[in-house]
This record gives C-alpha cells, sequence and structure tokens, in this order.
C-alpha cells in the first residue's frame, strides 16, 4: 500500500435546494470567500486554475485543477488535480428532504510534495484530521454563505 495515496469522502448536508448548493460549489474562484482553508484560486481559462490551500498543518499545497466533468442535471462537478496532489476530486449534488441538499466530495489522490512524502507513515493520522478538519469548515463556510445570498 502506499502511504502518499488517500481516499477521502465527505457527505455536507446543508440547508438550502440543490441548485443553488450547485452553483456555489461550481464557481471554485468564490472559495476563498467562504472556505478559509482554501486561500487562493487563480483561474487560467473557463476550464483550469490553480488552487493553493492550507489548513491546521504550517504547509500550502497547491494544486493545478482541470475541470473533467460539469453536468448540472446530475449534479455533478469533477476535476484532475496535479501538483502537490495528483488525482481527482468529485461533488456530486443531491437533494435531501424537503429544502435541503447532500453534497458529496469524494477524492482520490497521491501526494507529491516531497515534505509530505518523506512524513507519510508517521504523519499519516495527522493528515487525515487536518482534511476532516479542513472538510468540517468547508461545509460550515458553504452553509453560511448559502444563508446570506
Amino acid at each position: 500500500m502506499d502511504r502518499s495515496r488517500y481516499r477521502f469522502l465527505s457527505l455536507w448536508s446543508l440547508p438550502a435546494p440543490a441548485g443553488p448548493v450547485y452553483r456555489a460549489l461550481e464557481h471554485i474562484e468564490d472559495y476563498p470567500r467562504w472556505w478559509p482553508q482554501v486561500r487562493e484560486v487563480t483561474r487560467h481559462d473557463a476550464v483550469g486554475g490553480a488552487v493553493r490551500i492550507r489548513s491546521v498543518l504550517p504547509f500550502d499545497l497547491r494544486t493545478a485543477l482541470r475541470e473533467t466533468r460539469r453536468d448540472p442535471v446530475a449534479g455533478i462537478l469533477e476535476v484532475h488535480l496535479s501538483g502537490d496532489l495528483d488525482g481527482w476530486a468529485r461533488w456530486t449534488v443531491a437533494p435531501a428532504g424537503p429544502a435541503g441538499t447532500l453534497a458529496r466530495y469524494e477524492q482520490e489522490v497521491d501526494v507529491r510534495k516531497p515534505l509530505l512524502r518523506r512524513l507519510a507513515v508517521p504523519g499519516r493520522p495527522l493528515f487525515r484530521a487536518n482534511h476532516a478538519l479542513m472538510m468540517r469548515s468547508g461545509r460550515r463556510g458553504l452553509a453560511a454563505h448559502l444563508r446570506a445570498v
């Protein structure tokens, strides 16, 4: 097993209809406004860009994004990642309950940042906890953002 490979799954229950949730998630350039750990997003064109992420641990992750699927009918947004993280990430947005939404985030990546690869075995529990904190903060930020719009 490659200790630098990660699979993540996060489920966000949000008190807003699926349409506005999907639209907020498809505008990645706005993520830094509501997701504190997404520090910077730079769009290169309509389907690609770069992101800088930093959570609790004292390091940045820089990754290029290339959209591979945008399907509003199915509620799917998917990107290919390269850089410090190499792999893919996908949002699947679906109605849940009378006025809510379930946003499912899946990610499968290989960590390429040399320091994190060297710390793969002892740091793995910390890296997973760091990701969980980031996702929890993102859910709270998106819920607040949706209430404000």
